[in-house]
């Protein structure tokens, strides 16, 4: 079997870690140094953190091993988002800080057990796991939304993202960020986020609006329209003032409208 060298990582930061902070130890090796895979340790972090009066650990456990035991690829989607925080938040010095305390990485992989059970018409106890989610990290995600891998939503709180809402692989997402409707439409109502895109802090995306591939919209601008590609966009409403200073926007995370990347 081939190594999977996240998981390596990881573990044998938590052993450090362990040894460096004595009052740490139990909980270190509770979440992370008693499991054999990352797939085992984040089941028991997320049922902890999701579990309530209506749902013990030990049964949200078992929700979250189903659906990784027959989803395939969601193993690959939290690999890909916990790299993303690392390569991209400066706050991120190791793997182990963003796996254990980051609220964004938890709040976006109880979005993906509750989309799988969307998706497996089980969609009463998706929706209570959005309900959690919100209230435990204060982020809204609609279970049926489509969210890609390599996501980066730092910081996390008041971010909010609708039912019909698409956000394309490796996007970065700031704090306070709405990707909502306009008002009482139905049907396709959300916003469409193509690959690559950074989304300012405080920024909202309305209506069923596409954000082109590896475009920038900066912080608090309120946008209404579809942005081109390789586009800048900035403004209430948001304008199209140039072009991004990166190839991949959401890699570079540079929020500066008036100089380039350094």
């Amino acid at each position: 079997m081939e190594e999977d060298t996240m998981w390596t990582q990881l573990y044998e930061e938590a052993k450090i870690e362990a040894g460096k902070e004595p009052i740490l130890a139990s909980f270190l090796h509770a979440i992370i140094l008693n499991h054999k895979t990352l797939e085992d340790s984040l089941a028991f972090l997320l049922a902890g953190k999701l579990s309530g009066p209506s749902l013990q650990p030990m049964i949200m456990r078992e929700v979250i091993d189903e659906v990784f035991e027959v989803n395939s690829t969601i193993g690959q989607e939290f690999r890909a988002d916990l790299a993303a925080i690392h390569e991209r938040d400066p706050a991120a010095y190791n793997l182990i800080e963003p796996f254990l305390h980051f609220k964004g990485f938890h709040a976006l992989q109880s979005y993906r057990i509750a989309h799988a059970l969307w998706k497996n018409e089980r969609k009463g106890l998706a929706t209570h796991l959005q309900n959690r989610m919100s209230e435990l990290f204060g982020v809204d995600i609609h279970p049926a939304a489509r969210i890609g891998k390599g996501i980066l939503i730092d910081h996390a709180t008041s971010v909010v993202i609708g039912e019909t809402a698409v956000i394309e692989d490796d996007v970065s997402i700031l704090h306070e960020v709405t990707l909502g409707g306009t008002g009482n439409v139905i049907g396709d109502r959300h916003p469409k986020v193509r690959r690559g895109v950074l989304i300012g802090a405080g920024a909202k995306i309305l209506g069923n609006v596409e954000i082109g591939e590896y475009s920038k919209i900066a912080a608090s601008s309120v946008v209404l329209t579809n942005i081109p590609p390789h586009s800048t966009a900035a403004g209430v409403p948001a304008q199209i003032i140039g072009k991004p200073f990166a190839d991949i926007p959401s890699f570079a995370m540079n929020h500066q409208l008036n100089k380039p990347d350094e």
